[in-house]
């Protein structure tokens, strides 16, 4: 069972999500909230599988609760955001937020995020990634470099891990243990100067376009 915790300013976006979540055989929700600071306590209280936050909201935002979320290993934070956030979407990529999902998304492209957050798997829109590919930090040619120094196995794991993929998944698909792939993940992370796996998927999506 997938547990989950909503935050958004806007009663009308909360209700949806809670009937969408709400139909869900393999989801609960634990928690609806106002307000990051309200998100936060929710998450404290409860440690849920994930935390499904919109960015923009009264008082704490969601990125700053996603923030301290993940300093306290609460849950796996999932933003909500839309085009126009775009300085906010590379700050929430930086921190290692789970991803993102755009708020008028279907909602089974939401109910897959959630999914995909709760393995352990980076979520990301595409539209999303390819509007704000010019200003991530890496350019087409840093990113390339970037691997450069990775075997071939290290190179499959890092097109799953950009492909959205979790490390169970990524042990199904290559016929390895889930503990070889988080040792796999573990060294291209030494490798590579990068401190987590958002940033590895965002770094390949950049640089192999």
């Amino acid at each position: 069972m997938i547990t989950v915790v909503i935050a958004d300013d806007d009663g009308i976006v909360r209700e949806g999500l809670k009937m969408i979540i709400g139909a869900q055989e393999d989801m609960r929700l634990l928690g609806e909230a106002g307000d990051g600071r309200e998100a936060l306590a929710l998450c404290r209280e409860h440690r849920p599988d994930v935390a499904l936050l919109d960015i923009r909201m009264t008082g704490m935002d969601g990125l700053d609760a996603a923030e301290r979320i993940l300093e306290e290993k609460l849950s796996q934070p999932l933003l909500l955001t839309t085009f126009d956030e775009e300085e906010l979407i590379l700050r929430a990529l930086k921190a290692g937020v789970s991803g993102y999902i755009l708020k008028n998304a279907p909602a089974v492209r939401i109910l897959s995020a959630i999914r995909a957050a709760a393995a352990g798997a980076a979520v990301f829109q595409q539209d999303i990634l390819e509007g704000i590919s010019d200003r991530l930090e890496k350019r087409k040619d840093d990113g390339q470099a970037i691997f450069e120094g990775l075997s071939q196995r290290e190179m499959e794991v890092v097109e799953l891990i950009a492909q959205g993929y979790s490390n169970q998944e990524i042990a199904d698909r290559l016929c390895l243990s889930n503990g070889t792939v988080r040792n796999h993940v573990s060294l291209i992370l030494e490798k590579t100067g990068l401190a987590h796996r958002t940033q590895i998927a965002v770094q390949y999506l950049n640089g192999n376009r």
